[in-house]
């Protein structure tokens, strides 16, 4: 009530103080700041986030995205109807000011304000001091107070845009063209995972969010476009956890006439370049350990740790390796899914190979990987990458199989297995197969997962800006 109290107080004064429909900041704190100039005249407007009266001249500080700045204000200057008004101000008020830069006898670049604009009250209690949100369910359910208190948080997601923009230049650059693929499928395909359903009115059919752009971006290699790539939104309907968000950001391409090989090289220049930029160097910390990007990665064998650990062979029946590491781990149930088999990966990656290094995993069954093209030399291994790194799968890859008679009988295997997916096989893409892919590379890359790697974030909740969270 007492912010009401003011509210109305200020409106009857001074007007309303959500009347103003434009104020004219050309330039950012952080520019005026960087520019410095005494005398320059300046138009600033931002959050008021500390205030000192003292009497017929005040100091405060006013914060935007990019920085603050401190504001002198002086009775004589202003007049004493705006000097009133300052008074009256909150903190977490947004207001705008013109005048002249200076500096105090502190040394601080100082704005001796001329004019007063109220742009917006703040008609709630900001967090205590400014020194950021400790609780972390109020972070991540409240972002706008988190942005508003911590630099830190803000830098990240400043970060997180530069990233996505630095990768986007990185295949332009290398010639892909950036496309859409449907967010609502009729049939979800192109990973495992369950998906979410809902219902289309206008066509009176059940309509799922995607899981994956794969098998759309597969068309467009069969109607000859040669590299295409899309930074897209997909869906899961899983767990949530520090690892997983059912609404998360993917990079996915694909480049025809090469393979998985191209992929890894691909891969580790990307990661590389991202790194070197934002770090100047290859040498990172990630909570706690040093992790060197310095190419090439080691690969490990997917086949080989298997075999190690639970005496299985790729050549061996898929319900006979499930059932043998199920024994093994004491696991109950009808059956490993993929992400249990990821999870004993990235145990068994972590415990047998420290990684301080980014970790290519290769030679991968082919029963678990249905969309990759088998190796010459045995069949029952695929041209696959995952790529792991601080102990969790980032980057996925793999020679696309182009081949639509063995993919039509890969995805009816799949549906035996498959728990999560509707019962049916997406026609349409095999069709398009028999009209002839290339053959081709795919490549697919968790962005909140390699940000939260880059930016040394413990959470992915922590570099998705509205992350889903159970309700209060």
């Amino acid at each position: 009530m007492e912010y009401l109290e003011k509210l109305k107080n200020i409106c009857q004064q001074y007007g309303n103080p959500f009347a103003e429909t434009k104020f004219d900041k050309p330039l950012a704190i952080q520019e005026v700041i960087d520019k410095f100039e005494e005398e320059k005249e300046v138009s600033l407007a931002g959050r008021l986030v500390t205030k000192r009266e003292h009497g017929k001249s005040s100091f405060a500080h006013i914060m935007d995205v990019s920085g603050k700045i401190q504001v002198y204000f002086q009775l004589n200057k202003l007049g004493e109807e705006k000097y009133t008004l300052f008074k009256e101000l909150d903190i977490g008020d947004i207001i705008g000011i013109k005048g002249k830069l200076f500096v105090t006898r502190t040394g601080e670049k100082t704005v001796f304000a001329e004019e007063l604009t109220l742009l917006s009250k703040c008609l709630h209690g900001l967090p205590e001091k400014w020194h950021g949100l400790k609780d972390k369910e109020i972070k991540h359910r409240q972002r706008y107070l988190d942005l508003i208190s911590s630099q830190e948080s803000r830098d990240v997601f400043f970060k997180r845009t530069q990233i996505i923009r630095q990768i986007r230049e990185f295949f332009h650059a290398k010639g892909f063209a950036e496309v859409e693929t449907p967010m609502l499928q009729l049939i979800p395909g192109g990973a495992s995972g369950a998906p979410f359903k809902s219902f289309y009115n206008a066509i009176d059919s059940d309509v799922y969010m995607r899981i994956a752009p794969e098998l759309f971006l597969k068309r467009l290699l069969v109607g000859g476009f040669d590299k295409v790539f899309e930074i897209n939104r997909s869906f899961r309907n899983e767990g949530i956890s520090t690892r997983h968000s059912p609404e998360f950001t993917m990079l996915e391409s694909y480049a025809t006439y090469e393979d998985f090989e191209y992929q890894i090289k691909f891969c580790e220049d990307l990661i590389t370049s991202l790194v070197e930029s934002l770090h100047s160097g290859l040498k990172i910390e990630y909570q706690g350990q040093e992790i060197d990007f310095t190419p090439p990665w080691p690969r490990v064998s997917f086949a080989g740790l298997f075999k190690e650990e639970f005496d299985v062979n790729p050549e061996d029946d898929q319900d006979a390796v499930l059932d043998k590491i199920s024994k093994k781990l004491d696991l109950t149930g009808k059956g490993l899914s993929r992400s249990q088999i990821l999870n004993i990966t990235e145990e068994l990656i972590e415990k047998k190979f420290p990684q301080k290094t980014p970790v290519f995993v290769v030679d991968h069954f082919r029963w678990m990987s249905p969309l990759a093209k088998g190796k010459k030399d045995n069949p029952d291994i695929v041209e696959r990458f995952e790529l792991f790194i601080a102990g969790f799968e980032l980057a996925n890859s793999y020679s696309e199989l182009n081949d639509p008679i063995e993919q039509e009988k890969r995805f009816k295997a799949k549906l035996k297995t498959e728990e999560e997916l509707p019962k049916k096989i997406d026609e349409d893409f095999l069709v398009s197969l028999r009209y002839g892919m290339p053959p081709a590379a795919g490549l697919g890359i968790g962005i909140d997962r390699l940000v939260m790697i880059l930016l040394d974030q413990p959470s992915i909740r922590d570099v998705i800006l509205f992350p889903l969270l159970k309700p209060l």
